[in-house]
Protein backbone atom coordinates (compact mmCIF):
# COMPACT_ATOMS: atom_id res chain seq x y z
CA UNK A 1 0.00 0.00 0.00
CA UNK A 2 2.96 2.36 0.82
CA UNK A 3 5.32 0.69 -1.31
CA UNK A 4 6.43 4.13 -3.61
CA UNK A 5 7.32 5.62 0.19
CA UNK A 6 10.77 5.83 1.32
CA UNK A 7 11.41 6.31 5.04
CA UNK A 8 14.87 6.87 6.47
CA UNK A 9 14.45 6.36 9.98
CA UNK A 10 17.07 7.42 12.50
CA UNK A 11 15.12 6.07 15.30
CA UNK A 12 16.34 3.84 17.89
CA UNK A 13 15.73 1.25 21.21
CA UNK A 14 11.29 1.33 21.13
CA UNK A 15 8.51 3.82 20.38
CA UNK A 16 10.26 4.88 17.20
CA UNK A 17 11.81 1.42 15.53
CA UNK A 18 8.19 0.37 16.38
CA UNK A 19 6.23 3.14 14.39
CA UNK A 20 8.50 2.44 11.53
CA UNK A 21 7.69 -1.09 11.35
CA UNK A 22 4.66 -0.14 10.97
CA UNK A 23 4.73 2.05 7.84
CA UNK A 24 6.88 -1.23 6.60
CA UNK A 25 3.77 -3.66 7.33
CA UNK A 26 2.15 -1.42 5.07
CA UNK A 27 4.85 -1.69 2.60
CA UNK A 28 6.82 1.40 2.58
CA UNK A 29 10.69 1.13 2.15
CA UNK A 30 12.24 2.19 5.19
CA UNK A 31 16.22 2.45 5.34
CA UNK A 32 16.86 2.31 9.13
CA UNK A 33 20.02 5.19 9.32
CA UNK A 34 22.52 3.57 12.47
CA UNK A 35 25.41 5.00 13.74
CA UNK A 36 28.44 2.79 13.16
CA UNK A 37 28.19 1.62 16.61
CA UNK A 38 24.27 0.13 16.10
CA UNK A 39 20.88 0.99 17.22
CA UNK A 40 21.52 0.63 21.55
CA UNK A 41 18.66 -1.90 21.73
CA UNK A 42 20.99 -4.48 19.75
CA UNK A 43 23.09 -5.88 22.44
CA UNK A 44 20.33 -5.32 25.55
CA UNK A 45 20.05 -8.47 27.95
CA UNK A 46 19.15 -11.44 28.34
CA UNK A 47 17.70 -12.66 25.29
CA UNK A 48 19.90 -13.09 22.08
CA UNK A 49 19.18 -14.96 18.42
CA UNK A 50 22.26 -15.54 16.33
CA UNK A 51 23.88 -12.10 18.06
CA UNK A 52 20.98 -9.75 18.58
CA UNK A 53 18.93 -9.24 21.36
CA UNK A 54 14.93 -10.00 21.11
CA UNK A 55 14.52 -7.08 22.08
CA UNK A 56 15.92 -5.53 18.90
CA UNK A 57 14.61 -8.00 16.49
CA UNK A 58 11.11 -7.21 17.92
CA UNK A 59 10.43 -3.47 16.16
CA UNK A 60 12.90 -3.84 13.36
CA UNK A 61 11.42 -6.47 10.47
CA UNK A 62 11.25 -5.57 7.43
CA UNK A 63 13.59 -2.37 7.64
CA UNK A 64 17.32 -2.06 5.77
CA UNK A 65 20.41 -0.70 7.86
CA UNK A 66 22.91 1.68 6.65
CA UNK A 67 25.43 2.87 9.12
CA UNK A 68 26.29 6.25 8.71
CA UNK A 69 28.70 8.42 10.71
CA UNK A 70 26.67 11.79 10.78
CA UNK A 71 29.52 13.37 12.68
CA UNK A 72 31.79 12.72 9.73
CA UNK A 73 31.32 15.62 7.19
CA UNK A 74 31.73 13.13 4.04
CA UNK A 75 29.02 10.80 6.07
CA UNK A 76 26.70 13.94 6.48
CA UNK A 77 27.00 14.73 2.93
CA UNK A 78 25.75 10.94 2.52
CA UNK A 79 22.39 11.55 4.50
CA UNK A 80 21.88 14.65 2.44
CA UNK A 81 21.73 11.94 -0.92
CA UNK A 82 19.96 9.84 0.53
CA UNK A 83 17.48 12.63 1.92
CA UNK A 84 16.88 13.98 -1.72
CA UNK A 85 15.83 10.74 -2.78
CA UNK A 86 13.36 9.90 -0.18
CA UNK A 87 9.75 11.11 1.74
CA UNK A 88 10.20 10.94 5.31
CA UNK A 89 12.65 11.23 7.88
CA UNK A 90 12.09 10.23 11.35
CA UNK A 91 14.21 10.51 14.56
CA UNK A 92 13.94 9.95 18.50
CA UNK A 93 16.62 12.15 19.55
CA UNK A 94 16.76 14.65 22.07
CA UNK A 95 15.02 18.11 20.85
CA UNK A 96 18.56 19.97 20.55
CA UNK A 97 20.58 16.97 18.87
CA UNK A 98 18.92 17.39 15.05
CA UNK A 99 20.08 21.20 14.89
CA UNK A 100 23.50 19.99 16.23
CA UNK A 101 23.98 17.04 13.88
CA UNK A 102 22.67 19.46 10.68
CA UNK A 103 19.60 16.41 10.32
CA UNK A 104 16.92 19.27 11.25
CA UNK A 105 13.84 20.19 9.41
CA UNK A 106 14.73 23.31 8.44
CA UNK A 107 18.02 22.34 6.78
CA UNK A 108 16.33 19.03 5.44
CA UNK A 109 13.55 21.04 3.69
CA UNK A 110 16.30 23.04 1.33
CA UNK A 111 17.35 19.71 0.25
CA UNK A 112 14.25 18.40 -0.60
CA UNK A 113 11.11 20.86 -0.08
CA UNK A 114 8.74 17.84 0.35
CA UNK A 115 10.68 15.81 3.10
CA UNK A 116 7.95 15.18 5.64
CA UNK A 117 10.24 15.25 9.15
CA UNK A 118 8.98 13.11 11.62
CA UNK A 119 10.33 13.95 15.76
CA UNK A 120 9.63 11.57 18.55
CA UNK A 121 10.46 13.27 22.17
CA UNK A 122 10.13 13.14 25.47
CA UNK A 123 8.48 15.49 27.02
CA UNK A 124 8.92 18.96 25.50
CA UNK A 125 11.63 21.12 23.23
CA UNK A 126 12.03 23.96 25.04
CA UNK A 127 13.27 25.41 28.57
CA UNK A 128 14.51 23.05 31.07
CA UNK A 129 12.41 19.88 29.66
CA UNK A 130 14.22 19.89 26.35
CA UNK A 131 17.18 18.27 27.74
CA UNK A 132 15.70 16.44 30.22
CA UNK A 133 15.90 12.73 29.79
CA UNK A 134 12.44 10.49 29.45
CA UNK A 135 11.84 7.05 28.96
CA UNK A 136 8.76 5.08 29.09
CA UNK A 137 8.06 4.26 33.16
CA UNK A 138 8.29 8.19 33.44
CA UNK A 139 6.03 9.18 30.65
CA UNK A 140 3.53 6.65 32.53
CA UNK A 141 4.38 8.15 35.44
CA UNK A 142 3.54 11.86 34.29
CA UNK A 143 0.95 10.61 32.18
CA UNK A 144 -1.31 9.88 35.13
CA UNK A 145 -1.82 6.00 33.43
CA UNK A 146 0.01 4.40 36.74
CA UNK A 147 -2.03 6.15 39.02
CA UNK A 148 -5.28 4.21 37.51
CA UNK A 149 -3.56 0.89 36.81
CA UNK A 150 -3.46 -1.84 39.36
CA UNK A 151 -5.48 -3.01 42.61
CA UNK A 152 -7.33 -0.68 44.72
CA UNK A 153 -5.50 0.90 47.22
CA UNK A 154 -2.10 -0.58 45.85
CA UNK A 155 1.18 0.70 44.74
CA UNK A 156 1.06 2.71 41.05
CA UNK A 157 1.71 0.18 38.64
CA UNK A 158 3.42 -0.03 35.23
CA UNK A 159 1.56 -1.24 32.44
CA UNK A 160 2.72 -4.62 31.40
CA UNK A 161 4.34 -3.73 28.03
CA UNK A 162 5.75 -0.01 27.69
CA UNK A 163 2.46 1.36 26.41
CA UNK A 164 4.09 5.10 26.70
CA UNK A 165 6.95 4.14 23.85
CA UNK A 166 4.06 2.14 21.82
CA UNK A 167 1.48 5.05 22.18
CA UNK A 168 4.10 7.23 20.74
CA UNK A 169 5.03 4.69 18.02
CA UNK A 170 1.69 4.39 16.76
CA UNK A 171 0.65 8.57 17.16
CA UNK A 172 4.35 9.04 15.12
CA UNK A 173 3.16 6.63 12.70
CA UNK A 174 -0.29 8.37 12.28
CA UNK A 175 1.49 11.31 11.98
CA UNK A 176 4.08 10.77 9.56
CA UNK A 177 1.03 9.27 7.23
CA UNK A 178 -0.86 12.94 7.57
CA UNK A 179 2.33 14.91 6.95
CA UNK A 180 2.94 12.57 3.90
CA UNK A 181 -0.80 13.43 2.47
CA UNK A 182 0.03 17.22 2.95
CA UNK A 183 3.21 16.77 1.24
CA UNK A 184 1.26 15.12 -1.96
CA UNK A 185 -1.52 17.39 -1.93
CA UNK A 186 0.48 21.25 -1.22
CA UNK A 187 3.90 20.16 -2.42
CA UNK A 188 5.54 21.24 0.28
CA UNK A 189 7.59 19.50 3.28
CA UNK A 190 5.97 19.11 6.76
CA UNK A 191 7.63 18.70 10.46
CA UNK A 192 5.84 16.80 12.88
CA UNK A 193 6.36 15.96 16.56
CA UNK A 194 5.21 13.88 19.05
CA UNK A 195 5.41 14.04 23.17
CA UNK A 196 5.60 10.45 24.76
CA UNK A 197 3.68 12.05 28.09
CA UNK A 198 1.22 14.01 25.10
CA UNK A 199 0.61 10.91 24.13
CA UNK A 200 0.06 9.73 27.56
CA UNK A 201 -2.54 12.19 28.75
CA UNK A 202 -4.34 11.78 25.44
CA UNK A 203 -5.19 8.27 25.48
CA UNK A 204 -6.63 9.49 29.39
CA UNK A 205 -10.06 9.89 27.36
CA UNK A 206 -12.64 9.30 29.10
CA UNK A 207 -10.92 9.06 32.50
CA UNK A 208 -9.99 12.65 31.82
CA UNK A 209 -13.53 13.48 30.41
CA UNK A 210 -15.09 12.34 33.90
CA UNK A 211 -12.14 14.24 35.61
CA UNK A 212 -13.43 17.50 33.62
CA UNK A 213 -17.23 16.95 34.18
CA UNK A 214 -16.99 15.85 37.87
CA UNK A 215 -14.26 16.69 39.53
CA UNK A 216 -13.39 13.68 40.77
CA UNK A 217 -10.10 11.99 40.55
CA UNK A 218 -9.73 8.59 38.85
CA UNK A 219 -8.51 6.04 41.18
CA UNK A 220 -6.84 2.03 40.09
CA UNK A 221 -9.89 -0.19 40.20
CA UNK A 222 -7.53 -3.53 39.20
CA UNK A 223 -9.75 -5.14 36.15
CA UNK A 224 -12.97 -3.34 37.16
CA UNK A 225 -14.73 -1.25 34.84
CA UNK A 226 -15.66 2.58 36.63
CA UNK A 227 -18.65 2.76 34.37
CA UNK A 228 -19.68 -0.88 33.44
CA UNK A 229 -21.46 -3.28 35.62
CA UNK A 230 -20.36 -6.11 35.00
CA UNK A 231 -16.65 -6.47 33.46
CA UNK A 232 -13.92 -7.37 35.45
CA UNK A 233 -11.72 -10.39 35.97
CA UNK A 234 -13.45 -13.54 38.08
CA UNK A 235 -11.09 -16.59 39.58
CA UNK A 236 -12.70 -19.76 38.32
CA UNK A 237 -12.31 -23.33 40.40
CA UNK A 238 -9.41 -24.07 39.04
CA UNK A 239 -7.46 -21.02 39.25
CA UNK A 240 -8.09 -19.35 35.75
CA UNK A 241 -9.41 -16.21 35.28
CA UNK A 242 -12.26 -15.17 33.19
CA UNK A 243 -12.80 -11.40 31.99
CA UNK A 244 -16.22 -10.85 31.36
CA UNK A 245 -18.28 -7.97 29.91
CA UNK A 246 -22.07 -7.94 30.37
CA UNK A 247 -22.33 -4.23 29.64
CA UNK A 248 -25.77 -3.37 28.71
CA UNK A 249 -29.51 -5.08 28.88
CA UNK A 250 -28.56 -7.15 25.62
CA UNK A 251 -26.09 -9.09 27.66
CA UNK A 252 -27.23 -8.85 30.80
CA UNK A 253 -29.80 -11.63 30.61
CA UNK A 254 -28.91 -14.11 28.53
CA UNK A 255 -25.36 -13.73 31.21
CA UNK A 256 -27.49 -14.88 34.16
CA UNK A 257 -29.13 -17.33 32.33
CA UNK A 258 -26.04 -18.57 30.83
CA UNK A 259 -24.66 -18.68 34.56
CA UNK A 260 -27.57 -20.39 35.63
CA UNK A 261 -28.49 -17.43 38.34
CA UNK A 262 -31.89 -16.79 37.97
CA UNK A 263 -31.82 -14.60 41.07
CA UNK A 264 -29.18 -12.81 40.12
CA UNK A 265 -31.31 -11.46 37.01
CA UNK A 266 -34.32 -10.76 39.45
CA UNK A 267 -32.35 -9.26 42.40
CA UNK A 268 -33.81 -5.59 42.79
CA UNK A 269 -30.15 -4.13 43.45
CA UNK A 270 -29.16 -5.34 39.78
CA UNK A 271 -31.89 -4.69 37.82
CA UNK A 272 -30.46 -1.53 35.73
CA UNK A 273 -27.28 -0.61 34.55
CA UNK A 274 -26.90 2.19 37.03
CA UNK A 275 -28.03 0.17 39.98
CA UNK A 276 -25.00 -2.52 38.97
CA UNK A 277 -22.74 0.28 39.02
CA UNK A 278 -23.93 1.41 42.39
CA UNK A 279 -23.80 -1.71 43.83
CA UNK A 280 -20.66 -3.24 41.78
CA UNK A 281 -19.30 -4.56 44.79
CA UNK A 282 -21.93 -6.55 46.19
CA UNK A 283 -22.68 -7.71 42.17
CA UNK A 284 -18.74 -8.84 42.08
CA UNK A 285 -18.74 -10.79 45.44
CA UNK A 286 -22.18 -12.59 44.25
CA UNK A 287 -20.70 -13.30 41.22
CA UNK A 288 -17.28 -14.50 42.24
CA UNK A 289 -19.19 -17.26 44.10
CA UNK A 290 -20.45 -18.17 41.48
CA UNK A 291 -17.89 -18.48 38.97
CA UNK A 292 -15.40 -20.15 41.63
CA UNK A 293 -17.96 -23.48 41.03
CA UNK A 294 -16.34 -24.49 37.62
CA UNK A 295 -13.25 -23.92 35.50
CA UNK A 296 -12.55 -21.72 33.42
CA UNK A 297 -13.25 -23.75 29.85
CA UNK A 298 -16.57 -24.13 31.49
CA UNK A 299 -17.65 -20.34 31.67
CA UNK A 300 -16.19 -19.64 28.40
CA UNK A 301 -17.70 -22.36 26.99
CA UNK A 302 -21.31 -21.54 28.44
CA UNK A 303 -20.65 -17.36 27.77
CA UNK A 304 -19.45 -17.83 24.40
CA UNK A 305 -23.43 -19.98 23.82
CA UNK A 306 -24.87 -16.63 25.14
CA UNK A 307 -22.59 -14.23 22.59
CA UNK A 308 -22.05 -12.75 25.84
CA UNK A 309 -18.36 -10.93 25.90
CA UNK A 310 -16.14 -13.24 27.10
CA UNK A 311 -12.24 -14.42 27.72
CA UNK A 312 -10.15 -17.11 29.31
CA UNK A 313 -7.26 -14.27 30.62
CA UNK A 314 -4.31 -16.10 28.78
CA UNK A 315 -0.70 -15.47 29.74
CA UNK A 316 1.88 -14.58 26.77
CA UNK A 317 2.25 -18.23 25.51
CA UNK A 318 -1.27 -19.03 25.68
CA UNK A 319 -2.48 -15.54 23.89
CA UNK A 320 0.33 -16.70 21.01
CA UNK A 321 -0.84 -20.38 20.68
CA UNK A 322 -4.64 -19.49 20.41
CA UNK A 323 -6.34 -20.35 17.43
CA UNK A 324 -7.23 -16.92 16.78
CA UNK A 325 -3.41 -16.18 16.46
CA UNK A 326 -3.53 -18.75 14.01
CA UNK A 327 -6.10 -18.13 12.29
CA UNK A 328 -5.31 -13.89 12.08
CA UNK A 329 -1.77 -15.26 11.12
CA UNK A 330 0.05 -13.33 14.18
CA UNK A 331 3.02 -15.39 14.35
CA UNK A 332 5.24 -15.52 11.51
CA UNK A 333 8.58 -17.79 11.09
CA UNK A 334 11.21 -15.91 9.20
CA UNK A 335 14.55 -17.57 8.57
CA UNK A 336 17.90 -15.75 9.33
CA UNK A 337 19.61 -14.47 6.10
CA UNK A 338 22.65 -16.17 6.82
CA UNK A 339 22.74 -18.91 8.79
CA UNK A 340 19.13 -20.02 8.04
CA UNK A 341 18.00 -20.69 11.15
CA UNK A 342 14.20 -20.24 11.90
CA UNK A 343 12.69 -17.78 14.45
CA UNK A 344 9.22 -16.64 14.95
CA UNK A 345 8.17 -13.28 15.40
CA UNK A 346 4.89 -11.46 15.24
CA UNK A 347 2.74 -11.33 12.10
CA UNK A 348 1.27 -8.00 10.40
CA UNK A 349 -2.08 -6.84 11.96
CA UNK A 350 -2.41 -5.07 9.08
CA UNK A 351 -4.48 -6.96 6.94
CA UNK A 352 -4.88 -6.30 2.73
CA UNK A 353 -4.30 -7.61 -0.55
CA UNK A 354 -0.63 -8.64 -1.96
CA UNK A 355 0.96 -7.71 1.55
CA UNK A 356 4.62 -9.05 1.66
CA UNK A 357 6.21 -11.08 4.52
CA UNK A 358 8.37 -8.78 6.03
CA UNK A 359 12.30 -9.35 6.05
CA UNK A 360 14.15 -10.34 8.61
CA UNK A 361 15.48 -7.35 10.69
CA UNK A 362 19.39 -5.94 9.21
CA UNK A 363 22.39 -6.99 10.34
CA UNK A 364 24.08 -3.53 10.96
CA UNK A 365 25.31 -1.76 7.74
CA UNK A 366 23.93 -5.15 5.68
CA UNK A 367 22.28 -2.82 3.14
CA UNK A 368 25.06 0.16 3.21
CA UNK A 369 26.64 -0.74 -0.27
CA UNK A 370 23.19 -1.65 -2.23
CA UNK A 371 21.86 1.59 -0.72
CA UNK A 372 24.06 3.94 -1.99
CA UNK A 373 24.44 2.23 -5.10
CA UNK A 374 20.19 2.02 -6.05
CA UNK A 375 19.22 5.24 -4.01
CA UNK A 376 21.97 7.50 -4.41
CA UNK A 377 23.92 5.97 -7.78
CA UNK A 378 27.10 5.95 -6.16
CA UNK A 379 29.79 4.14 -7.85
CA UNK A 380 32.07 1.80 -6.42
CA UNK A 381 34.46 4.02 -6.22
CA UNK A 382 33.21 6.20 -3.64
CA UNK A 383 31.70 3.73 -1.41
CA UNK A 384 35.00 2.15 -1.34
CA UNK A 385 36.30 5.80 -0.29
CA UNK A 386 33.71 6.65 2.50
CA UNK A 387 34.27 3.01 3.98
CA UNK A 388 38.22 3.28 4.14
CA UNK A 389 37.44 6.91 5.51
CA UNK A 390 34.79 5.92 8.08
CA UNK A 391 32.04 7.63 7.20
CA UNK A 392 30.02 4.70 6.25
CA UNK A 393 30.03 0.96 7.75
CA UNK A 394 29.03 -2.19 5.53
CA UNK A 395 29.05 -5.17 7.17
Amino acid sequence: MLSSLRILDLTWVLGGPFASQILAQLGAEVIKIESPSGDQSRPYPPYFFEGDSSFFLSVNRGKKSVAIDLKNPAGLCVFDDLVKQSDVVMYGFAPDVPARLGIDFERLVTLNPQIVVGQLIGLHDEGEFAARPSFDIIAQALGGIMSITGESGGRPTRVGYQVADLAGGLYLANAIMAGVIHALKKNQGAKLQVSLLDCQLAMLTWQAQNYFVSGEVPQAMGTRHAMIAPSEVFRCADGDHVAISATTEQFWKPFCAALNAPNLYADPRYTTAALRIQNVAELAADLQIIFSTAPVNHWVSQLETARVPVGKVNNVAEALQQPLAVLRTMVDTVAHPISGAAMQFLGNPFKYENANELSYPPALGADTHEVLQRVCGYDESRIISLKNSGAIVQN
